[in-house]
């Protein structure tokens, strides 16, 4: 599904056989403009998109943008006015409204989890713990909070986890038909393979064959071992349970990467509105 065919969708479900308020009493060829406005401090993310959701509807529609995607805002600032048919407007609005609300909340929660760890090279992932069908729209709001994607979904990265491993038959295993397969299905995609002890991160790094060894649920001293025995040999990536609390503790061990699900999937909706300018 490709974006216009989301929004479609979106304003279908929504829409379905009219916004009878708005045309119970706005004239059809009525124009107006409104603003949006912010009503508490964070990094705002949708900005462009809602431009796109206006046009989409109505390809005359103007915004003029006082804020961009990745800004930080304060009570009281107004990120754009939209110009186009009431109707539009109207129409348009809890859609408009929804998406940067929603992903307004990930880049401001991603972008607290990057800043308790400003002092650290280590970088901060998502992962695939998204709302369906609206994945692309939760890992743009992470980069724009300042925190990196991880892979977008199955098939752009092979990810060899504790269950793969298991039904596998163990890591060697794994890693040896995983890097077959590649080969005869002539992709270039990179290995990632989770270890839940010192002992699968030795075999893990006795075998080879990978790009990037997972930390899963290890404590911050088990992972400074684990980068002693890795020596920079492949990227490492902490995993499980790290929340705001922790995460410097585990950036100060000097991982590259430390993958929180929780910057999607527990971000609060943010508050901004849609007002109406009536000169």
């Amino acid at each position: 599904m490709n974006f216009n065919q989301f929004i479609q969708f979106a304003l279908d479900e929504d829409v379905k056989d009219g916004d009878h308020s708005t045309l119970a009493c706005i004239d059809a060829n009525a124009k107006g403009k409104a603003i949006l406005k912010i009503k508490e401090q964070g990094i705002i993310a949708g900005l462009d998109i809602a431009e796109q959701i206006f046009q989409l509807i109505e390809p005359e529609a103007q915004c003029q943008f006082y804020k961009k995607d990745g800004d930080k805002v304060s009570y009281g600032d107004i990120a754009f006015e939209v110009q186009a048919l009431v109707h539009t407007i109207l129409k348009a609005e809890r859609l408009v409204l929804n998406i940067i609300q929603r992903m307004s909340g990930i880049a401001t929660l991603t972008n607290t989890y990057v800043g308790k760890i400003k002092n650290y090279p280590t970088k901060i992932l998502d992962t695939r713990k998204t709302t369906p069908n609206f994945r692309w729209f939760e890992k743009q709001a992470v980069v724009m909070g300042g925190g990196y994607n991880h892979r977008f979904g199955l098939y752009d990265m092979i990810m060899l986890k504790d269950n793969h491993i298991d039904y596998c038959g163990g890591i060697e295993n794994a890693i040896d038909k995983t890097n077959a397969y590649l080969k005869e299905k002539n992709l270039n995609l990179k290995i990632e393979i989770e270890t839940r002890n010192i002992d699968e991160v030795k075999r893990v790094i006795a075998h080879g064959g990978i790009h990037r060894i997972m930390l899963d649920n290890f404590e911050p001293q088990m992972i400074v071992e684990a980068l002693h025995l890795i020596q920079n040999k492949y990227e490492t990536e902490a995993s499980g349970g790290i929340h705001l609390d922790t995460i410097e503790t585990y950036a100060a061990t000097g991982v590259d990467y430390i993958s929180v699900g929780a910057i999607i999937h527990h971000a609060v909706t943010f508050d901004v509105s849609l007002k109406a300018v009536i000169s």
